[in-house]
């Protein structure tokens, strides 16, 4: 493990020297820097802790459902829940559920040996991709349960290489690790890692929650109603980029039996300006937009956090970007609500998008012209977009119940 170490003091040296000049950086140093004062001054010694841990947002969006049940289950247990991006921390350090929320200290002996003195956890729950090789091993010395939920394993990974054979013995010290799929499994019983339960992801169960608390959208509704009126589809394009939105607005833009709902992945002036720029058909922001005015708009651009996932339940058609860059975002958000989900090439890496496909709910497109031939299909046929729609909503519900499996595993 000397490489680990040493791989884990450089990448906290580097964090430390340009975070006066990285904003993520200096959060992190920042946020660091107050966890041991936090921990001291708000752990309850008398108390039993449940440790989550999410790298960021994502993750504590999948870890979240299991939460939820461990408080409504269990309201013994506080929870303890940490992070180590930035992105993640800032937006759910008030989450209402946990009893203490802080940043994790890069994985070294000696951060180690002071977290756990002061939590002292019953068992540490992990989510998706967390490998602490430190924690992990402290924790299993201590006799501590730890967990791994809503894993998934790739031959690529270093557990699967001949240089990977400290993490592949990593993996053996869990106490289960509950994989999304039997690929997953399979791979890990190819290196003889057996202490794995085939149990789900559980954002399946999320989408499922979030689906029956959407919320009512006075502004949306009200062109919905003008789109029934004048035999309309509403087309709700989620998390969209600039190179999505190239591909979008120009089909827009030529098709009038279409209204859109946009909610951008960035919602920063420069972003909303730039697809207002490109809409040539009447167009408003959520943020100045009343439902008396909204038969006269033909796009409504969502400028505000948060009313995504409801915005969905009003589409019969969803767009998902990032599938032009990085990656696709969330496509069960969109799912959930049979609907069909069409996303850009970039989805290699991402389960759901190839189960989409495979199931007939969800379509990916290359450029313009793939985008304008599935669109027109959609338009025209009626009976191909309700049964896309079926399949899509299908799919999301016949994965549900992950977090039961798991809670089994907890033995909670």
């Amino acid at each position: 493990m000397f490489f680990y170490n040493l791989a884990i003091y450089l990448y906290a040296f580097v964090v430390r020297i340009i975070s006066p000049f990285h904003k993520k950086a200096r959060k992190m140093i920042k946020g660091h820097k107050q966890t041991y004062k936090l921990l001291r001054e708000n752990v309850d010694p008398k108390a039993k802790y449940i440790w989550f841990h999410a790298a960021s947002l994502g993750e504590f969006e999948q870890g979240r459902p299991i939460i939820e049940e461990v408080k409504s289950r269990h309201p013994e247990y506080k929870i303890l829940l940490t992070f180590f991006s930035p992105s993640g921390y800032e937006v759910r350090k008030d989450y209402s559920l946990a009893d203490i929320v802080c940043y994790l200290p890069f994985d070294k002996k000696r951060n180690v040996k002071k977290f756990l003195r002061l939590v002292q956890p019953e068992m540490a729950i992990f989510i998706k991709y967390e490998f602490w090789y430190n924690f992990v091993n402290t924790l299993y010395k201590k006799g501590i349960p730890v967990y791994m939920v809503s894993a998934i394993f790739r031959s690529s990974q270093i557990f699967f290489k001949w240089y990977g054979m400290d993490m592949r013995k990593l993996l053996k010290k869990y106490t289960c690790i509950c994989v999304q799929d039997t690929v997953s499994a399979e791979l890990l019983k190819g290196i003889n890692v057996t202490n794995v339960a085939v149990c789900g992801d559980t954002r399946f169960d999320r989408v499922l929650d979030i689906q029956k608390q959407a919320k009512q959208l006075n502004v949306v509704e009200a062109m919905v109603k003008k789109a029934k009126a004048e035999n309309e589809k509403i087309f709700v394009v989620g998390s969209s980029w600039p190179k999505d939105e190239d591909v979008i607005i120009p089909y827009f833009n030529m098709t009038t039996d279409l209204k859109m709902i946009i909610a951008p992945h960035e919602i920063n002036e420069a972003h909303l300006k730039y697809i207002e720029s490109n809409l040539q058909r009447p167009h408003i922001r959520y943020s100045n937009a009343i439902p008396e005015m909204m038969d006269d708009y033909d796009c409504l651009i969502i400028d505000s956090i948060g009313l995504l996932s409801s915005a969905y339940r009003y589409g019969q058609i969803a767009y998902v970007g990032g599938g032009f860059g990085v990656g696709i975002h969330n496509l069960l958000e969109a799912a959930v609500y049979d609907i069909p989900v069409i996303f850009g090439p970039n989805f290699k890496k991402f389960r759901e998008a190839h189960q989409l496909i495979e199931k007939g709910g969800g379509y990916s497109v290359s450029d313009s012209e793939s985008f304008r031939g599935l669109m027109d299909e959609f338009l025209q046929y009626d009976e191909s977009l309700r049964a896309a729609g079926n399949h899509a909503g299908d799919y999301v519900r016949s994965n549900g119940g992950v977090v039961d499996r798991v809670m089994q595993v907890l033995k909670l």
